[in-house]
């Protein structure tokens, strides 16, 4: 919906104003800006944009015609973008709990950035299902969540870290602002501080010898370092990590995430961890 400048509304990030229309019901107009992760195809020539919104948290939006030839903006709204929009609809949730897009402008579109490199763009995939599953809930803002998406797909697009390193990093934190950190410090259970030897996915992570479940593992005393360089953003230790050291890591990563989830990410099977720098 494209308004006329006669119809004298102004608009404010985040703030609303209402839309007449024809039929007597009062729509709402904000903005907001938004890191688009998923897109559907919706019947011929529109889409549904699944967006992770600084102030609105995740919500759905349709955005009409973007997939004719002569969209406006239909190349603005492809994954991993930094778009700022304008919505029709209601962050409350009154109404339809889908939006709708009526002006896009792009920001930063870092998917152009590794749409041809592969382990880039499957880090990134994992990166946006992941914020969506840790968004269970429409319209409930995340701010930190939502700064932590928009710094991974930056990060990807600049291409200074391993796409593998630049996930785990995004996993690590990612859980953290869901309460689910891993204990790397000091013991999960008993809170011992220390580095200790074993690693125990449903005790929390690092275990002390006399807290130590069956089946607990043993990785690597560098594994467990270069965690705690992911989580900290100790780049010059993470770069400097060998290629067994980063699968050990990546996999206790997505082992923990995966637990508290209590479901598997689609996308994390088929990331490339092939790229050494």
């Amino acid at each position: 919906m494209t308004l006329r400048p006669s119809q004298g509304l102004s608009y404010a990030r985040g703030r609303m104003a209402p839309v007449p229309t024809g039929s007597g019901y009062r729509r709402q107009l904000y903005r907001d800006d938004a890191v688009v992760l998923r897109v559907q195809k919706l019947g011929e020539s529109d889409r549904i944009i699944t967006l992770l919104t600084r102030h609105h948290g995740r919500l759905r939006a349709v955005a009409r015609g973007v997939r004719r030839t002569m969209s406006r903006f239909g190349a603005r709204l492809e994954p991993f973008g930094h778009v700022d929009l304008q919505l029709a609809g209601s962050p409350e949730g009154v109404g339809s709990s889908l939006h709708s897009v009526s002006q896009v402008e792009a920001v930063a579109l870092y998917g152009k950035q590794f749409l041809t490199d592969y382990p880039r763009y499957t880090a990134a995939s994992a990166i946006a299902e992941t914020a969506e599953r840790l968004t269970p809930v429409e319209r409930e803002p995340s701010l930190r969540l939502f700064q932590l998406t928009l710094g991974a797909l930056k990060a990807l697009a600049a291409g200074e870290h391993a796409g593998g390193l630049v996930l785990d990093a995004y996993l690590l934190r990612a859980m953290a602002t869901a309460g689910w950190a891993p204990a790397i410090a000091e013991c999960a259970v008993c809170g011992t501080p220390g580095r200790h030897a074993a690693f125990s996915v449903p005790a929390g992570g690092a275990v002390c010898p006399d807290c130590r479940p069956p089946g607990s593992a043993h990785p690597a005393p560098a594994t467990l370092a270069l965690m705690s360089a992911l989580t900290a953003g100790d780049w010059p230790v993470a770069d400097a990590s060998e290629s067994p050291v980063r699968r050990e890591c990546s996999g206790l990563v997505a082992a923990h995430l995966q637990w508290h989830m209590e479901r598997a990410l689609r996308s994390l099977p088929l990331v490339d961890r092939r790229e050494t720098s």
